[in-house]
Formats: C-alpha cells, sequence, structure tokens
C-alpha cells in the first residue's frame, strides 16, 4: 500500500494477480484483451513470466492490478513456481473446447496453493466461448467445479472480449473487499483498546453472524 503526496493521502493499491492454466488456453490473449483491448489470432506461447499493469478505481481509491501470465508449458514451471509467492488473485484458465485443460484444474491449485497464500482469491475462468461447436466442458461442469473448490466461477471469450473484464474485477473487487474488512477490524480493535479517561476500557459488541472471513460465491456464466 502506498500513499501519494496529496493532501487527502489517497490510497494507491497494487495487487498482484497470477494467471494459470495449461498452454494454449489462452491466458495471453485475456490479459491483452483486459489491458490493451487486443487479440493475436497467432499468439507465441508464453516463455517465462510476463506481466501488464491495469488501473481500477474502486470506492474513490487507485487499484493497481499487476498481472502476471505464467507459461503453462511444463518445462517453464519450475521458472514460474516462484512468481506464485506474494500473489493475492488467482485466474485459472481452461479452454471450454479442450477437456484435458479442464482435467489439470486440480494440478494447478495444488501448485498455486503450494506456493502461494491459501487465501488467494481465486476464480476459474471457462476461456473460448466462441468455440461453441467444438465445446467439450459444459458451463454446469465448470461451475460445480467452482463451487466445490470454493472459487468464482465465469466463462469467457477473449476473440470477443465476453466477460473479460467482468473476471478480472471480480477478482480485484473481492481483494479490495477483503482489505478493507482486513482495516475495518483492525480499526475496531484499537477502539476495543482505548482507554476511557476514568480508566474504563471501551468494548464494542461483535456480531455474532460475522466471522470476518473472506466471501465465496459463483458468478456470471454466459
Amino acid at each position: 500500500m502506498a500513499y501519494n503526496g496529496e493532501e487527502d493521502q489517497t490510497q494507491d493499491y497494487l495487487f498482484k494477480i497470477v494467471l494459470i492454466g495449461d498452454s494454449a488456453v489462452g491466458k495471453s490473449n485475456l490479459l491483452a484483451r483486459f489491458a490493451r483491448d487486443e487479440f493475436y489470432l497467432n499468439s507465441k506461447s508464453t516463455i517465462g513470466v510476463e506481466f501488464q499493469t491495469q488501473k481500477m478505481h474502486i470506492d474513490g481509491k487507485e487499484v493497481k492490478a499487476q498481472i502476471w501470465d505464467t507459461a503453462g508449458q511444463e518445462r517453464f514451471r519450475a521458472v514460474t513456481s516462484a512468481y506464485y509467492r506474494g500473489a493475492v488473485g488467482a485466474l485459472v484458465v481452461y479452454d471450454i473446447s479442450r477437456r484435458q485443460t479442464f482435467d489439470s484444474i486440480g494440478r494447478w491449485l495444488n501448485e498455486l496453493h503450494t506456493h502461494s497464500d491459501m487465501n488467494v482469491v481465486t476464480i476459474l475462468v471457462g476461456n473460448k466461448t466462441d468455440l461453441k461447436d467444438a465445446r467439450e466442458v459444459s458451463t454446469d461442469e465448470g461451475q460445480a467445479l467452482a463451487e466445490a473448490q470454493g472459487l468464482f466461477f465465469m466463462e469467457t471469450s477473449a476473440l470477443d472480449s465476453s466477460n473479460v473484464t467482468a473476471a478480472f474485477q471480480t477478482v480485484v473487487k473481492e481483494i479490495y473487499d477483503i482489505l478493507s474488512r482486513k482495516v475495518f477490524q483492525s480499526q475496531e480493535h484499537k477502539l476495543k483498546e482505548a482507554s476511557l479517561g476514568n480508566g474504563r476500557t471501551v468494548i464494542l459488541e461483535e456480531d455474532p453472524n460475522d466471522d470476518g472471513g473472506p466471501r465465496k460465491a459463483v458468478c456470471c456464466s454466459t
């Protein structure tokens, strides 16, 4: 978290988000469409790691999403594993027209949890919905897996832009909401410990229905 020089000290947040999934599921084109509104029909496989930074505004705050595009090829996994560390969000991508990429999701989730915080905000993304006639993974299958794993879910098309921005915004907004709740809880804790002039301690009642944990949801399929 950084502060600028303005009097109101508007807070800038920088969230590291990783794109993971098998090779050729469209990770690079999802990032290109979100960050630059571009699409490359003949895009080459990502070598190692690339990243783009995209700005968003939430509740009057400037939020920067630093999105890392990790290579899907097996031979690069040892290189990219270090880049999971520090990630607070992830898009786990499969190609709806290639079932084997969907079958790999469990392995990618295991790798994500091995190299990053277990509480990383994660969305399961079924990409290439423009390939309707070649679909091998149904929307219901994707949503069922997301529900079972406690993930957000969305189907996208980097080619026609469908749901691309919404997928990234879902992750960034949830990260921001979790951070905001933690900041509020920290301030609330300080208030509880504040002593009154007569030596008594201010005690605020807890909300029994709020466990303070991150909320999970399933969202938006085409």
